[in-house]
């Protein structure tokens, strides 16, 4: 039956799926409609091979390499938008997969009815969940869509949502992974300082703990007591180490311990939490919603720290938030500062964003950061376009619509 004869039937001759169809279908309210949809799978080469704890641990490789999923959505009035999702190691390939199976289901949609397309998405691939791989690859669908729509406000994604600030107090990562030397890390740090970066964050989770103290005390002597310093385990303790060890690091007056369990033992964040003066942060490897209500609801967490292209995109990580909200916790999201910032902006609590340059040479644009603060720009959107050399480093692409 098509849409048509169903919105000229009275409604009390619809059946219950009749009436169903024609509630979704689009009205008079409709103005636009999505015409296109092209995907890419961009990888991105690292400098050098990285390791944290979870290498140290032999439960991972050392990463060579990012996989990025890019959504670009093209309207039947020419408006554009871009977004994107990554994968670390693995997962590249599954989520360009996933979204080039779901992404016909777009076509001919309002692109201003994001949520209701997030829905749509999430059913026409409901076999695989609701988190993970699936989230992942509508995220950037998602994100390309909260793009588009504040492109066409002529807004910053940001102001198009409402921010509480036009910087975020940020820090730097990417200088104190565990491969690097004591002496470079210290010249990371120094260097990112610099270039007016506010705070430094360095791995732990040496097999020796003691090794994680010593370079941690080169570290502070280095920076001094007001530079905010973090340490990140990447959920490599178990809970009578963790325990220790944030007893232990207790006289470095931390901003926070960062993944000092296993992401998903919610009990053990929670004992933490409550034992501990320092702050404990957790949440990136997390790939729903749901998966951070567990969090939340047991007070497990001081610092909540959901990734945009991880849970599902800009829809998913603002109901997030607003649960964060009702708990007065700190913001602080993991990696893709090119999204996190606009969203970090709009949070009423404290906040910071996590600075690595990885991703620069995918950009013709940069963010400003001076003062201890990244900067939003008066560009719309995202405030990003894909560079050529995200273009030759594309492996495969895809295209839906006319």
């Amino acid at each position: 039956m098509s849409t048509e004869t169903l919105v000229n039937r009275p409604t009390s001759a619809l059946s219950a799926p009749d009436a169903a169809l024609r509630a979704l279908a689009p009205g008079d309210a409709t103005r636009d409609r999505i015409a296109t949809v092209e995907l890419s799978s961009v990888v991105l080469p690292l400098q050098s091979p990285i390791s944290d704890a979870k290498v140290l641990t032999g439960r991972q490789k050392p990463m060579t390499e990012v996989v990025f999923l890019f959504a670009e959505i093209r309207t039947e009035d020419g408006h554009e938008g871009i977004g994107f999702s990554y994968s670390k190691r693995a997962g590249g390939p599954a989520q360009f997969a996933h979204a080039k199976e779901i992404a016909p289901v777009m076509i001919g949609e309002d692109p201003s009815d994001i949520a209701k397309i997030w829905t749509k998405l999430v059913w026409a691939g409901a076999s695989v969940g609701r988190s993970g791989v699936a989230t992942q690859a509508i995220a950037a669908f998602d994100i390309a869509l909260w793009d588009l729509k504040a492109k066409r406000a002529n807004l910053p994604i940001a102001k198009l949502i409402g921010a509480h600030r036009d910087s975020v107090q940020c820090y730097n990562t990417s200088g104190g992974f565990l491969h690097t030397p004591i002496e470079q890390v210290l010249e990371n740090a120094s260097a990112a300082l610099a270039s007016g970066i506010g705070g430094i964050k360095i791995k732990v989770g040496q097999p020796d703990w003691k090794t994680d103290i010593a370079r941690l005390e080169r570290v502070r002597e280095h920076l001094g007591d007001d530079v905010p310093l973090m340490v990140d385990a990447n959920q490599q303790w178990d809970r009578p180490t963790a325990m220790r060890m944030g007893r232990i690091l207790e006289r470095f007056d931390l901003v926070w311990i960062e993944e000092p369990l296993d992401a998903y033992d919610a009990e053990g964040h929670a004992q933490l939490a409550r034992a501990l003066d320092t702050s404990i942060a957790t949440g990136e490897m997390l790939a729903s919603v749901g998966e951070h209500v567990r969090l939340i609801e047991n007070d497990a967490v001081d610092i909540i720290q959901p990734d945009a292209p991880r849970i599902g995109g800009i829809t998913q990580f603002l109901q997030l938030s607003a649960l964060a909200q009702h708990k007065n916790l700190q913001l602080a999201p993991h990696f893709a500062m090119e999204i996190h910032l606009h969203l970090a902006a709009t949070y009423p609590h404290g906040a910071w964003v996590e600075h690595f340059d990885w991703l620069d040479p995918l950009f013709n644009e940069h963010l400003e950061i001076r003062d201890g603060r990244m900067h939003l720009s008066a560009r719309t959107g995202l405030g990003f376009t894909l560079s050529e050399q995200a273009r030759a480093w594309t492996v495969a692409t895809a295209r839906f619509g006319n």
